[in-house]
């Protein structure tokens, strides 16, 4: 069950307004960012700024791809108030596409055979997670560090399961089970396979053993599992912070082929 459309709205102003705060904050922006290390804080907040407004364009546009809202815009302003004003600007631009369509509204997506569905209301909850995780990016370039919240979080592993990871492209090597498992107490599945990759929550959080939730006994034939709290969860499968930061347990080379899995190639 996915956070209510209102409720991912309100959390995206949040998360916008604690980015733009640790910008604020920097003692330049010209400070390189650790966790995006081609990045400098100002290439991170041009990244949020125009892809949020590149996305508004998108939601605005139903499902035929929009162009770019950055072709033919100012330039970004490089002043910090006026930068942090842009930022601002770009958000409520999101929020108010967002607002107009509804979460049920058709919309263009890349993420085809995925488990999220190609709407709006999929929009708005992928994006929550986008300025979730930069809002991390740039706190921690301040030496400020926070937690996601944990609502956000605990969604926010099953979106990127569902949007990031799920695929109908075919699992390059033996099937396997990875099971995430939140300290808050809620676990889920993904099942890797030649049918490719699907996530199911699990009713019993950290209980079922690799061949329940509808796991084919004779199919799993690697299995990996992970413990922590849901934003360390996030954190990991957003390559922010190492694996070694939660309790483990299995082959552990599966969510190195997991990290390493591109299902395009």
């Amino acid at each position: 069950m996915t956070l209510e459309f209102p409720v991912l709205l309100r959390l995206i102003d949040e998360r916008s307004t604690a980015f733009r705060a640790a910008v604020a904050s920097a003692p330049s922006l010209d400070v390189q960012v650790p966790t995006c290390p081609e990045w400098t804080l100002f290439d991170l907040a041009q990244h949020i700024g125009e892809g949020r407004r590149d996305w508004a364009a998108t939601v605005a546009a139903g499902p035929a791809p929009a162009k770019s809202a950055a072709e033919g815009a100012p330039a970004v302003p490089r002043e910090r108030e006026a930068l942090l004003a842009w930022l601002a600007e770009s958000t409520e631009q999101l929020l108010d596409a967002l607002r107009k369509a509804g979460p049920d509204r058709g919309c263009w997506t890349w993420w085809g055979t995925s488990q999220s569905p190609p709407t709006s209301g999929a929009v708005a909850r992928h994006q929550l997670q986008q300025m979730a995780v930069h809002t991390y990016d740039a706190q921690i370039t301040v030496g400020a560090p926070q937690p996601l919240p944990d609502e956000v979080a605990l969604d926010g592993v099953d979106e990127f399961l569902s949007t990031c990871v799920a695929t109908t492209s075919a699992w390059p090597h033996k099937p396997a089970a990875i099971d995430f498992h939140a300290s808050e107490g809620r676990s889920w599945r993904l099942s890797l396979s030649a049918d490719g990759a699907r996530t199911a929550r699990l009713p019993e959080p950290g209980t079922m053993p690799a061949t329940a939730a509808g796991q084919d006994p004779n199919a799993a034939a690697a299995f990996f599992s992970a413990w922590g709290t849901a934003s360390e969860l996030v954190l990991i499968l957003h390559n922010r912070i190492p694996i070694n930061s939660l309790k483990l347990d299995g082959d552990r080379r599966l969510f190195e082929q997991l990290s390493a899995w591109d299902p395009d190639e």
